[in-house]
């Protein structure tokens, strides 16, 4: 195994000093040279350390004010689960298929949670969006958007940021190649039904039901996939 190098050696220390002083996003960091002095390193890996740090987040660099905890989002993440899907994609390989795959065992799992007690608000907002998908369908074909939105929504009550993050990256993924992927196929008043079967078992608080449901509208997801994914080869 290869010794790392002093940039990321200058990367474990400074996410140690973070966890040590129980630090938070925005919260400020030692200076580029204040840390220098602390690690008796080089600025040169002291920056680059910086670098690696803010590219995933964990670190913010402001031009004239200083270095602080970073947002700590998932962006990084998302933006390379997106980016490995497209490609496999692209070279008519089953990245989206896997992906979805991934998010079916995840929001079947999921959802079967929920039905333990979603507050009627919440109900009221996931029926107010199949009553959005219904009037899309009419026009042929139901948005993404209105699609995404119901997803996060039925998790709402979990209260759970980092599952909003995480199935943002699947959603992510999938607009990342949407130009190839054709969604006509899927029938719009079929994902209205399909929708508000999910919203109904939430709301009668029947697991099983809630499973299956979210089960048959992944079938029909997966099925398009298993004849499209991959586009053909010029």
């Amino acid at each position: 195994m290869a010794r790392p190098t002093m940039a990321q050696d200058i990367e474990r220390r400074i996410k140690e000093l973070i966890l040590a002083k129980r630090l938070g996003p925005g919260d400020p960091l030692p200076t580029e040279g204040e840390l220098t002095e602390l690690f008796d390193a080089g600025r040169v890996s002291v920056r680059e350390a910086l670098k690696s740090l803010q590219a995933v987040n964990a670190v913010e660099i402001r031009r004239g004010s200083g270095t602080f905890v970073g947002s700590l989002s998932l962006s990084p993440f998302a933006e390379g689960l997106a980016f490995r899907a497209a490609v496999r994609h692209r070279r008519g390989e089953p990245g989206l298929l896997e992906l979805m795959r991934v998010r079916e065992v995840l929001e079947a799992g999921l959802v079967g949670a929920v039905t333990a007690g979603v507050p009627a608000q919440d109900l009221d907002t996931l029926r107010g969006l199949v009553r959005t998908m219904e009037s899309e369908a009419r026009t042929g074909r139901v948005a993404r958007a209105t699609d995404r939105a119901f997803h996060l929504a039925l998790y709402a009550s979990l209260e759970n940021h980092l599952l909003s993050e995480v199935l943002d990256a699947f959603w992510a993924a999938m607009d990342r190649v949407r130009e190839d992927l054709d969604d006509g196929h899927q029938d719009p008043h079929t994902t209205c039904a399909q929708h508000l079967e999910i919203v109904e078992a939430v709301a009668a608080g029947d697991g099983e039901r809630a499973v299956r449901a979210m089960r048959t509208h992944f079938d029909g997801i997966r099925e398009r996939l298993t004849e499209g994914d991959g586009p053909r080869r010029q």
